[in-house]
């Protein structure tokens, strides 16, 4: 702190917020005034404001050109790196300021446990996309999948914990089809008054079900399968890479492509994209809403069940662990935005990057990894203040 010149400190403490608070407020009221797109000004006036304070924000509100996201990605970089000087001048000793190894290792970790937050945020927004609901059992069938492998694992020793991924994938998809058709489809057929109250109570109680059903089967004791590899780790470069963390990451990355394969390149995918455009008019072309519907809370559930069942070699399992994956999924799609895939998949790196960067950054390495939830919502909450629809939603 000694070295921190006070005009530094007071811009990037200050002068950068507060710039950065008028560019958020002023810059859509120009541009709505105008006539023009005001879905990327807020953002647009946040970032120049931060960055460069009325040098950025004067030529925004009197030219108010045309704005895109190549735009406000430039914009955020350059923030991202006032905010880098400003942690290293505050923390010269971080190894994330004096160590260019461990910051790329981070950012390796983050990328490969952020394809599996994106396999389970992608199930989600299916489930949203098509049924127009989020359930709120969707971590608990993230915990459940992660159980039938270990299960599994239990039972036949000799496996490899690559099997239980589909085995997991299996039963998740048949417990989710049977529970769309039993609790949910009256819903859509219109024997339930109230909706949208419905389906947060069933699905919420569905969730206290199966996770008290594994407490009375598991208890309260921490399960761990066996990993997929027994290397520790091995050397490319200057990463570090942990195998049985990108074994995870080829598992997320491999269903995240079938998945988009079935929805792009099949007929039943053209079928589950048309009942979440229009339930009426998909019907009108020979498409059963009600079918899909089960289809698509079915596929939401399995792709929850198989990310379960990846991260439980890499993870402790206890019955209770699907509470805060199903938050972190919840925030990954209002993050990308709700019923965007392109914005859970986005969202999930994301989230995954900053957790692993915010707890292997913090200032205390002993208490970074107990935040690291935290970091991610720290993000979540700016992200929506600037564009409350998320990265990809729509106005």
């Amino acid at each position: 702190m000694e070295s921190l010149h006070p005009a530094v400190l007071a811009w990037l403490l200050l002068a950068g917020p507060l710039w950065s608070a008028i560019g958020t407020w002023g810059i859509p009221r120009v541009y709505r005034e105008k006539g023009l797109d005001t879905s990327q000004a807020g953002t647009a006036g946040a970032l120049a404001g931060f960055v460069a304070g009325p040098f950025l924000l004067a030529p925004l509100w009197r030219l108010a050109p045309e704005l895109s996201r190549g735009w406000n990605l430039v914009a955020a970089v350059l923030a991202a790196g006032e905010l880098y000087v400003l942690f290293a001048l505050l923390f010269p000793k971080n190894l994330c300021v004096t160590n260019a190894s461990y910051v790329l290792n981070q950012i390796s970790s983050g990328l490969t446990i952020g394809f599996i937050y994106a396999l389970m945020a992608v199930g989600l927004t299916l489930i949203y996309s098509v049924q127009g609901i989020v359930s709120f059992a969707h971590g608990q069938f993230y915990m459940i999948g992660g159980y039938v492998s270990y299960f599994l694992l239990q039972r036949v020793t000799d496996l490899n914990p690559i099997i239980g991924v589909p085995v997991a994938g299996a039963i998740t998809l048949l417990i989710g089809m049977a529970f769309e058709r039993g609790f949910l489809r009256p819903m859509h057929l219109g024997r339930v008054e109230r909706a949208a109250e419905y389906a947060i109570l069933i699905t919420f109680g569905f969730g206290f079900f199966l996770e008290y059903t594994a407490l009375a089967l598991v208890g309260p004791f921490s399960q761990k399968t066996a990993p997929y590899l027994n290397a520790r780790s091995f050397v490319l470069g200057p990463l570090r890479l942990l195998p049985n963390r990108l074994v995870a990451a080829a598992v997320g990355i491999a269903l995240i492509g079938a998945l988009l394969y079935l929805i792009r390149s099949t007929w039943t995918g053209k079928g589950l994209r048309a009942v979440s455009m229009d339930k009426q008019a998909a019907a009108v072309i020979g498409v059963d809403p009600l079918r899909m519907n089960t289809l698509a809370f079915g596929i939401g559930t399995m792709l929850a069940g198989m990310s379960g069942a990846a991260l439980i070699p890499i993870f402790t399992w206890v019955p209770w662990v699907g509470t805060t994956a199903a938050v972190r999924s919840f925030v990954i799609i209002v993050l990308g935005g709700l019923g965007s895939i392109p914005g859970a998949l986005i969202g999930g790196i994301i989230i995954g990057l900053v957790q692993a960067l915010g707890a292997g950054c913090y200032p205390d390495p002993s208490k970074g990894a107990a935040y690291k939830e935290a970091f991610g919502l720290i993000i979540f909450v700016l992200v929506l203040l600037w564009r409350p629809t998320g990265l990809f939603g729509r106005e």
